[in-house]
This record gives C-alpha cells, structure tokens and sequence, in this order.
C-alpha cells in the first residue's frame, strides 16, 4: 500500500468514520492510548449490559443483541485492551438471553421494529455457531472467565464435533473460537479438516476477481500470522491482497457490497471496512 493511499483512507475514517472508528485507528496507528476505545463502546451498551444502537449498523435497534456484543469484544481485542466491568456485565447479559445450553442468536424479533437490513430477518433468531463461537473465541481471546463462557464452550464443543459448518460466515466464527481456545489439542484435532471443507462453503469467495458479497481468505487470515494462513497458497493470498488495494475508492474509503439499512449505516460500514482493510494491507506488508 502506497503511503498516498494510507493517507487518503486515513483521511476518510477521520471525515466519514464514527467516533469508534476513529479511535480504533488513532489507537493501531498513532500510538493513542486503547482507552479511548473503551470510552467509545461505553456509550453503545446498554444498563442491562448488552451492547445495542446500531454498533453493528445493518439494524438501527436501541435493544441489546448479541452481535453487537461481538462487535464490541472485536473492538477491543484490536486495542489489545479490556474492561472487566464491561466485559462481565456483556456477560452476564448473554447469559440471561441464551439458551439452556449455551448457544445465542445474532439476533431477536425485536429488531422489526426498527430499521434494518432487508438481510436480517428470521433466520438471525436462532441460536447457532454464528455468533456464539465468535462471542466465546473473543472472550477467550480476552483472558475472560464467566459462567457463560464455561457452557458456550461445551456447546461450541458439541456443535463442531457433529461436524464443521456449511456457511461461511459460521464457519469464521468457528475459527475464532478454535485458534483461541485453551484446550489447544482437541482445537488441532477439529482444524485439521477445515481446509477440504472451504470449497463446499455457502459464501466463501475463493475468487479474487469474483466482485460479489462472501468471505474471503482474508477474513480468515487477517494477518499472515494467522492459525489459518496455512490453509491458503501464497498466489491465492497475494490476489486478494491485489484486489483490497484494488478496491480502495477515489474518496479514500472501501465500498460494502450489501445494502444497509440507511445512509448513515452505509457511511458506518464503510469506516469499518476500511480499519478493516488498513489493518489487512499493513499486517501483510502489502
């Protein structure tokens, strides 16, 4: 990445990016003090201890959910810093809402009542991989102990034993939980099929030059340390890493591939997806 480029998505997160972005930025970039995330997320969780107002901005909800629990704990896993006190009472909060064994949804009914991506609908209500393995991997992540986190993990457990995912999306919160969780042997003995099961996946987007909506190789490889950088030739990373330079738009910003639910998302998610992009291209080196 050119330093020109570096410049102009900088300067897009810090026009059109939210206050979280652009804390997220300062932090992994300008050497800010990762507290300031925390400061940012304060104003998104809720008195019950979820997190909610559209921090994940395809449904606009003031409830709490918990994909925007996840979004959270992403957000400060990147600043390498957590809150006990927010990070318990987000716990606490999941486990009020999950299910007898465990297992969340991404979202609730409640979600209808406000605007939303055309996206996110029924299927979102019931409780799966997707987010609960991504919610347990970040905690894990973070060095959290709950009782939650304890049933979650058994569930996860389960769930994969009976076999990997078939969608991309559950199968990348399937990776977070199995690169961070401590019981490292039975996590090894579950990767050792995910590579022959990527090509069957629903969504992922193997082909660099496919302009479609999927998860690619760099979500799951981020960084080229990465647990799953493996799993991908050497061509095949470099092309992706060709098209995100690619993509970078004359306003500095990543364009989103999906329809939000207002501009004010869209301007949401392309700040999100340009940290993201940033965080890629220099991780790589690239």
């Amino acid at each position: 990445m050119t330093d020109a480029a570096f410049f102009s998505a900088r300067e897009f997160i810090r026009r059109e990016g939210r206050l979280l972005e652009r804390r997220l930025f300062a932090c992994l970039f300008e050497g800010a003090d990762p507290s300031g995330v925390v400061d940012a997320l304060r104003g998104y969780q809720n008195p019950d201890g979820g997190f909610a107002h559209g921090l994940e901005p395809d449904k606009l909800c003031p409830a709490s959910l918990p994909i925007d629990v996840e979004m959270a704990l992403q957000a400060l896993a990147d600043a390498g810093i957590t809150d006990e006190q927010m990070v318990q009472r987000a716990c606490d909060w999941l486990q009020s809402v999950a299910a007898r064994d465990g297992a969340v949804a991404l979202a609730s009914p409640v979600i209808e009542q406000y605007p939303r991506a055309e996206h996110w609908s029924e299927w979102t209500y019931t409780p799966g991989l997707n987010p609960t393995a991504g919610l347990a991997g970040r905690l894990h992540r973070l060095g959290v102990e709950h009782p939650w986190l304890t049933t979650a993990t058994a569930w996860c457990w389960s769930a994969l034993e009976a076999g990997l995912p078939e969608d991309a999306h559950a199968l990348a919160e399937a990776l977070v939980f199995l690169e961070h969780v401590p019981d490292r042997a039975r996590a090894e003995a579950l990767a050792s099929g995910v590579g022959e099961c990527l090509p069957k996946l629903s969504l992922y987007r193997a082909d660099p030059d496919d302009p479609g909506y999927g998860i690619t190789p760099l979500h799951l490889a981020p960084t080229p340390d990465s647990r799953w950088r493996r799993l991908f030739a050497d061509d095949l990373i470099e092309g992706h890493l060709e098209r995100l330079r690619r993509d970078q738009q004359p306003d500095g910003g990543w364009a989103i591939t999906w329809q939000p639910p207002s501009s004010a998302s869209t301007l949401a998610f392309r700040g999100i997806e340009t940290l993201r992009a940033l965080q890629v291209l220099t991780a790589y080196g690239s």
